[in-house]
């Protein structure tokens, strides 16, 4: 006799919204689980890909300039335009029975060494097309004397959201007002810092405003 598999777990993403009293930059998107098998789900462990799929959405002429450097020109998005990784990240579900709602930590960086900042530093308005890929594990109750019961999150399970670029921009704002960072080498860092000594630059702005203006000059 064959035992039948388990109804396969169903997730969607209802919203992301940004959390603007968060020590650092947070988005929080709110899943919707349904389980058919009809088991009670005492807990859930659960993890989450997100990737963004650049592919999905139109760029206008500024867009396309601000994303040369991660995608090359435009003669060859053909090739470029892959969906990519932007972050990794997991939470605990309660116990439920058919389907429940719940909320997932999206936890951002305005890191310019993250592809995923660039990118999205990038964008004018619209949507962010993300793709959600789940797994983890589900604790239920097991048979007769068995205790609880085991399974994975099945490979295939994953959801698809549109995220209003609004969004993001406005869980950056709230951490970081019309500033941004960008890491630089120790001895980099010693050079900028003698040259704004040298010449008596008032602040970081300043002396990196200076450099780009001189090196306009020498272009034109």
């Amino acid at each position: 006799m064959t035992v039948p598999e388990p109804a396969a777990l169903d997730f969607t993403v209802l919203d992301i919204a940004a959390e603007p009293y968060s020590a650092a930059p947070r988005l929080t998107a709110r899943l919707r689980i349904e389980d058919g098998s009809g088991e009670r789900v005492h807990a859930m462990v659960l993890r989450c890909q997100v990737r963004i799929e650049p592919q999905r959405r139109p760029y206008d002429t500024a867009e396309r300039e601000g994303l040369l450097g991660l995608f090359g020109d435009h003669d060859r998005w053909g090739d470029t335009l892959r969906p990519f990784l932007w972050m990794q990240c997991d939470t605990t579900v309660q116990g439920f029975t058919g389907a429940t709602e719940v909320d997932l930590p999206l936890p951002c960086t305005y890191d310019f060494d993250v592809v995923g900042s660039r990118y999205l530093h990038a964008l004018g308005d619209g949507t962010v097309p993300l793709s959600l890929l789940f797994s983890g594990t589900v604790f239920t109750k097991g048979g007769a004397g068995t205790g609880f019961g085991v399974r994975q999150v099945p490979w295939d399970c994953e959801a698809r959201y549109a995220m209003p670029v609004a969004v993001w921009r406005q869980v950056i704002a709230a951490h970081y007002p019309h500033t941004g960072w960008i890491r630089l080498d120790a001895d980099t860092l010693a050079r900028l810092a003698d040259l704004r000594a040298r010449r008596g630059f008032i602040g970081w702005d300043e002396t990196v405003g200076t450099l780009l203006d001189e090196i306009g000059e020498v272009v034109l």
